[in-house]
């Protein structure tokens, strides 16, 4: 089966429910409207199903490798990433001042679902460059702008983020890594870092890190680490790369999954590095790029998500086996009932999932466009949603299409099990999803919930215009509003976080439940209440919106009855 770029899905959406109008007549972006927007997504649909979408199983066939301390990538990465580079595709929201297009996230993140769904071990490759290229612009000094934002953009250099240690994971502050000032502007960076996405390539240039580490006078903790650009050929004055920097690719990550996309150990012994921004702030730099790449991480979710289901469908489509009690049989397993759960699930899980990261990438093009704090909130406050659900929804989907296939879902050869081995990963980097949920209830709270309660407003305001046309569906989505926002006050009244965060990720999931009601309830109305549409709303709302009742009352249960059992009860 070949992949197909769901451009139409993503015209309507932008038209009739997240509103991508509302950022085109802005001034910022003025010129994405119309036939823009089209063009956009009409040629990089193409180059996902030409040219990515076959290198899908070369990737998780034929890994990256280490030879020699050169990292040789999967046959056809090369001529792949060329064509990503060429199209722009790295660069649609980059700055124009610096060669970028300037367009829309929006856009942008529905180009990098594309990519995701074609070739996920590739695509994961720009996406961490458009993370650094944000980074850079809003932290990097004038001249590293000028010297790295041109190249990054225009494919020739690639971008990576440097992070995790192996006893520094989710507690960054925890990190060893040394940077002592070498009297000429620049530091000698000395460390090892791990799990470090795309740290080599046999195809750009040059590779730039950007590294976390602390100055000898940092504080510790996180409020004394700052950040590098550390790259792996130094820069010529001219922008040419010079001399080898002091850096090397200890070894790679033998994976589940992601084959393709090689994951590395690196070691700095007193490699030349830059700082970006001032000096121990640099998580607050790094968290750009790390705000970026969860939206896009999600994406990626998402991106699986559709890939599956494609193949799922194509699967069920062909293969016979039994007789199913419906009329009109196709006499495929399309026609029996629990197959058309698993695919129903899949599609309508896949919308809601989609409809959320459009409406987080809009409320961050109306934030840059208007400079509105309410935009901005909104921004922040879908951001982990985005992340934890998307991914999730990838995993869900993935797995329900390896059920389709039944026992050829596990075969290797059908391709099936590649989309769950390749997604599990984006549940736990760029921040866990527990992570996600913890931000969600305790820093995205912090305004005492006033963001969350104006995006609860305006699903039960939409709920409310609808009931006169679709009551079947409006009523249930404004009722479970109504349980949101009770929770959602019972959660700002707790003084004690880890009361908030024993029911984090229960809440992040309800609050996802509801979004997609609200979204597959747009949907509907858009479609005059009567089509396809309509009833995959209808099946969201009758069979999976009700979740959203057991995830509040989980959310609302508190912490003590996880603290129950001590630490040695549990092998009991």
């Amino acid at each position: 089966m070949s992949y197909r770029a769901p451009v139409a899905e993503f015209r309507f959406l932008f038209d009739h429910v997240v509103d991508l109008g509302q950022v085109t007549a802005t001034e910022r972006f003025a010129e994405a409207a119309g036939d823009v927007t089209d063009a956009i997504l009409t040629e990089a649909g193409r180059m996902c199903e030409e040219v990515l979408a076959p290198l899908q199983r070369v990737g998780d066939q034929h890994p990256a490798v280490l030879e020699n301390g050169v990292v040789r990538t999967s046959p056809g990465f090369a001529e792949g990433y060329r064509a990503i580079a060429e199209g722009g595709w790295i660069s649609t929201s980059a700055p124009p001042e610096y060669g970028g297009m300037g367009l829309p996230q929006a856009l942008t993140t529905a180009v990098n679902e594309m990519m995701a769904s074609a070739c996920l071990s590739l695509q994961l490759n720009p996406l961490m460059t458009q993370g650094q290229i944000e980074a850079l612009e809003h932290h990097a000094s004038e001249e590293l702008k000028a010297l790295y934002l041109p190249k990054l953009i225009s494919g020739a250099w690639s971008g990576t983020m440097n992070l995790t240690e192996p006893q520094a994971g989710s507690d960054v502050g925890a990190l060893r890594s040394r940077a002592e000032p070498a009297g000429d502007g620049t530091y000698r960076i000395t460390g090892q870092k791990i799990f470090i996405s795309w740290a080599d390539n046999d195809f750009t240039e040059n590779v730039c890190h950007l590294v976390l580490a602390r100055l000898p006078d940092g504080a510790p903790g996180t409020k004394g680490i700052s950040l590098f650009m550390v790259p792996k050929r130094l820069p010529n004055p001219d922008g040419s790369v010079g001399e080898a920097n002091s850096l090397r690719v200890v070894s790679l990550e033998h994976k589940m999954g992601l084959h393709g996309s090689p994951t590395a150990v690196m070691e700095y012994d007193g490699a030349t590095g830059w700082m970006v921004g001032e000096p121990h702030k640099g998580m607050a730099a790094m968290f750009t790029m790390m705000n970026n790449a969860r939206l896009g991480v999600g994406v990626q979710g998402i991106g699986v998500a559709e890939g599956a289901f494609q193949k799922a469908l194509a699967f069920a489509l062909e293969r016979r086996q039994g007789r199913a009690p419906i009329e009109n049989p196709t006499g495929t397993i399309i026609d029996h009932a629990d197959v058309r759960r698993m695919l129903m699930t899949m599609k309508a899980e896949t919308f809601a999932a989609r409809a959320i990261a459009l409406a987080n990438a809009i409320a961050t093009d109306m934030e840059k466009a208007t400079g509105t704090a309410d935009w901005a909130a909104r921004a922040a406050l879908l951001t982990p949603i985005t992340k934890a659900f998307g991914t999730e929804t990838g995993m869900k989907v993935a797995e329900l299409g390896m059920q389709v296939h039944g026992g050829m879902g596990y075969i290797e050869e059908t391709g099936a099990a590649q989309f769950y081995r390749d997604v599990r990963v984006t549940a736990i980097y760029e921040g866990t999803n527990g992570i996600q949920a913890m931000d969600l209830v305790g820093r995205k709270m912090r305004d005492g919930g006033e963001a969350a309660f104006r995006l609860i407003d305006e699903i039960e305001k939409d709920a409310e215009a609808a009931r006169g046309r679709l009551p079947d569906l409006a009523g249930p989505v404004w009722e479970a509003a109504e349980t949101l926002r009770e929770t959602t006050e019972w959660l700002v009244a707790q003084g004690d976080i880890n009361e908030r965060f024993a029911g984090a990720i229960p809440f992040l999931r309800a609050f996802a439940r509801v979004l997609g009601g609200h979204y597959h309830l747009r949907a509907a109305i858009a479609e005059g209440g009567n089509g396809p549409r309509t009833a995959l709303a209808r099946f969201y709302v009758t069979r999976l919106l009700p979740e959203h009742t057991g995830l509040c009352a989980h959310a609302r249960a508190g912490a003590a009855d996880l603290y129950a059992l001590a630490p040695e009860e549990f092998a009991a």
